[in-house]
């Protein structure tokens, strides 16, 4: 049921709102740089600047910026790029089946109520990014929606001057994350997200030996030369061995 209500909440918000994404966006392959045009005002998570909680409608820029953590953090910029209005955390979540567009899902909300970003998926990756909320507005997130919502329990700040400021940065990286139920329970990343599925092998599977794998690094003609230089002076140390014995 979990499931069919998140595909209803993805095909819903879309409904409501449209979003076109930029052709071009592929070339920046590095940041997942993408330009992005959303029809109604969208909700976001994470540290924004004043008065930027929700972004109007208009077109922005999404990109993946580049930090020492091992989880990413989307940066929100102006269509010039001249201004960021927010830097968000998030985590690796993974689905089945990449495509070749931008994928951007949302929560579903009451009617009037602006739509709540989710996650954002780069053409051809599997690999997307799941956005953190802030605890509180993670709950009532949890509760309106009836999904589970990643959030950090770390006191960031919401709205500051300047969203790309260093602090701003090494504050995300350091924050712990969680997920939690509608019923207010906090549970493990894993009830939100979805890690690649494991190789599974059947009990009459051979098991996979290193050298079976290796790529070739080398041409086997030296060797057959060896072999045939080998015959070759068999041959001639017999030719003599005969020639003594007569």
């Amino acid at each position: 049921m979990s499931i069919l209500r998140a595909v209803t909440t993805t095909v819903f918000s879309f409904a409501l709102m449209s979003a076109v994404f930029s052709p071009a966006a592929k070339a920046d392959e590095w940041n997942r740089k993408t330009k992005m045009t959303f029809s109604a005002p969208v909700e976001i998570p994470g540290v924004h600047l004043k008065g930027f909680g929700v972004l109007p409608a208009g077109t922005y820029v999404f990109k993946i910026m580049d930090s020492q953590s091992d989880r990413h953090i989307v940066q929100i910029f102006s269509q010039d790029e001249k201004t960021c209005y927010a830097t968000i955390l998030s985590i690796p979540n993974f689905r089945m089946h990449a495509t070749g567009k931008t994928v951007v899902t949302f929560r579903e909300r009451p009617a009037g109520e602006p739509e709540a970003i989710r996650a954002w998926f780069y053409p051809g990756e599997n690999y997307g990014e799941e956005f953190v909320y802030p605890k509180a507005r993670a709950v009532q997130l949890a509760v309106e929606t009836n999904t589970p919502v990643l959030y950090t329990a770390s006191e960031l700040p919401v709205e500051v001057e300047e969203p790309v400021a260093a602090p701003v940065v090494a504050e995300l990286q350091a924050a712990p994350v969680m997920a939690v139920q509608p019923s207010g329970e906090a549970v493990e990343t894993a009830a939100v997200v979805t890690a690649p599925p494991a190789l599974e092998l059947t009990p009459d599977a051979a098991p996979t030996t290193v050298a079976a794998v290796l790529p070739t690094t080398s041409s086997p003609l030296p060797l057959i030369a060896l072999f045939g230089l080998l015959a070759l002076g068999g041959a001639l140390g017999l030719s003599l061995l005969r020639k003594r014995i007569v």
